[in-house]
């Protein structure tokens, strides 16, 4: 273990090569860097106070770090970073691919969960010590792609699985007079989670989809989630052995999702990259070129695999299979992945959770305390915390809403998200032109067509063209439950955590899509 004393004279700036590291601290810091394992995985500033356990624990290999869901420390995944009363911030941060940081009262300590990894020790002002660490990460797995961000309509944040082939003809001949670069077929094609085919709704196959898009003058873009798989799917069937197991012989958890127990493809087996290869060839012949691959966590989640490699490592080899069998010149967006071993391998990240067409859910943020789970005030908050890595990616803060219809955001709060995309230069929308009036429609042309100019004022405010936009106010945390709430919070936790919970929600869900679908 190497140990350092830090006091105000100490470098701004150093590297050092070490399996564990502890750095101490003169006097307790203010607040504490928490950056989360993946996409949806929170990052935030905190306090030092020790944050509730996420809860359903059933949706930990799905949302963060199931090695760490409960450590009470304050905590980040390769980074973490400490603020002064002065002002100033103290950062450390791996430059390599499976290291953690912890604040143990006045110790921030990194360790490596295999082998050593070269550590950047960074002081000075938030902004400037960010700025460091990216161009370490730059040196060591590749700078930013040139390529510039599409602008992309998908299917999901509309129709989530409820598409088939009909409806999105309808829904491409509705947006013919928008200037969108990408029609992106989302979640809902595929026969079943690890059989990548297209199902009974989309009968004149995939091909047939994608000449479609393509006939309307754009990239034809697809969601796939290639790392995971459920049970009943042919591929786990099949191929037991190409998925990852526990020390007891068991199938790790990619958690649950879809109403089914998800599983994690071993990435080191020869076959199972082979097949990875074969199938990003297949969506390439099919036709589509802007590829959303999702759910890719699960290439890295802990087990036992084929090849005995580090799970980061095994999971940035999987990664390198998928993304060499796409061609450089396929778009690629990364979600759901480990955010650090996947730099240099896409073209673009998503950086927070998932929106969704409301603000924030009292039953997940408050009383299961699940900051990972979709909601725009969650997406906005990692997003924000995240937008250091400007540098290295392109990010995607997923959607910006412009409908009325099915949504129950305002307008300030739509704003806000649509603030972002442009801050971050990555614009998507999911809404349904048969949903948007003559208004909406033109604000949603006008963003498209907007090139502002964006100037970073301090961590969390932005200047775009003449304005001020200020993102503080979305970022608090909830209140910890306590009290009454405290043991409402627990009931639920519980509640959520069986899968005929789960599976009944998914029903409901698929019922009131049904319902909205028909009236389309």
């Amino acid at each position: 273990m190497t140990t350092l004393d830090f006091n105000e004279s100490s470098p701004a700036q150093q590297i050092i090569s070490a399996s564990s590291l502890t750095i101490n601290l003169p006097h307790s810091p203010g607040r504490y860097y928490r950056h989360g394992w993946q996409s949806w995985s929170l990052a935030a500033w905190t306090d030092l106070h020790p944050l509730p356990v996420q809860k359903p624990s059933i949706l930990h290999p799905m949302q963060i770090d199931p090695l760490y869901a409960r450590e009470p420390r304050p905590h980040g995944s390769w980074v973490g970073a400490v603020a002064f009363d002065d002002g100033k911030t103290l950062l450390l941060g791996s430059l390599g691919l499976d290291a953690h940081v912890f604040l143990d009262g006045t110790k921030l300590e990194g360790s490596c969960e295999s082998g050593e990894s070269e550590w950047l020790i960074a002081y000075g002002d938030e902004r400037t010590v960010f700025s460091d660490y990216a161009a370490g990460l730059a040196q060591r797995f590749g700078p930013k792609t040139d390529r510039p961000a599409p602008r992309i309509w998908c299917s999901w944040y509309s129709l989530y699985t409820a598409i088939d082939e009909k409806l999105l003809y309808r829904t491409f001949d509705g947006l013919a007079d928008l200037p969108f670069d990408v029609l992106q077929v989302d979640d809902g094609w595929q026969v079943s989670i690890g059989d990548w085919e297209a199902n009974s709704k989309f009968p004149s196959g995939m091909k047939a989809l994608a000449d479609r898009i393509k006939s309307t003058g754009r990239k034809a873009g697809l969601w796939l989630a290639p790392l995971i798989a459920a049970r009943s799917s042919k591929l786990f069937r099949r191929h037991h052995d190409w998925f990852v197991r526990d020390e007891r012989g068991h199938f790790v958890s990619a958690g649950f999702n879809w109403g089914v127990q998800l599983y994690a493809l071993d990435v080191t087996n020869p076959e199972a990259l082979g097949w990875l290869s074969a199938l990003m060839k297949q969506v390439r012949a099919w036709g589509f070129d802007y590829l959303k691959l999702d759910f890719l966590y699960a290439g890295a989640l802990p087990g036992r695999r084929f090849a005995g490699i580090p799970r980061e490592a095994a999971y940035r080899q999987g990664l390198k299979v998928l993304r060499e069998a796409m061609g450089s010149d396929a778009y690629f967006l990364a979600c759901g992945m480990p955010v650090i071993p996947s730099l240099g391998l896409c073209d673009a990240m998503r950086i927070g959770a998932d929106v969704s067409a409301e603000w924030e859910n009292e039953r997940d943020s408050r009383l299961l305390y699940n900051l990972a789970i979709p909601g725009t005030k969650n997406a906005i908050r990692t997003t924000v915390n995240r937008l250091w890595l400007r540098s290295l990616v392109q990010p995607d803060p997923d959607v910006a809403y412009f409908r009325s219809r099915e949504c129950s955001l305002n307008a300030e709060q739509k704003s806000l998200l649509q603030d972002l995309a442009l801050v971050c230069g990555f614009k998507a929308t999911s809404d349904l032109p048969q949903w948007l009036d003559a208004a909406e429609r033109q604000n949603l042309r006008l963003f498209l067509e907007n090139k502002p100019k964006v100037k970073q004022i301090s961590p969390n405010v932005f200047q775009v063209d003449e304005r001020v936009v200020d993102f503080g106010p979305a970022l608090a945390l909830p209140e910890t439950p306590e009290g009454l709430n405290a043991i409402q919070a627990s009931l639920m936790g519980w509640l959520a955590n069986h899968g005929w919970a789960l599976k009944i929600n998914d029903m409901l869900e698929k019922t009131a899509l049904e319902k909205i679908k028909k009236a389309l």
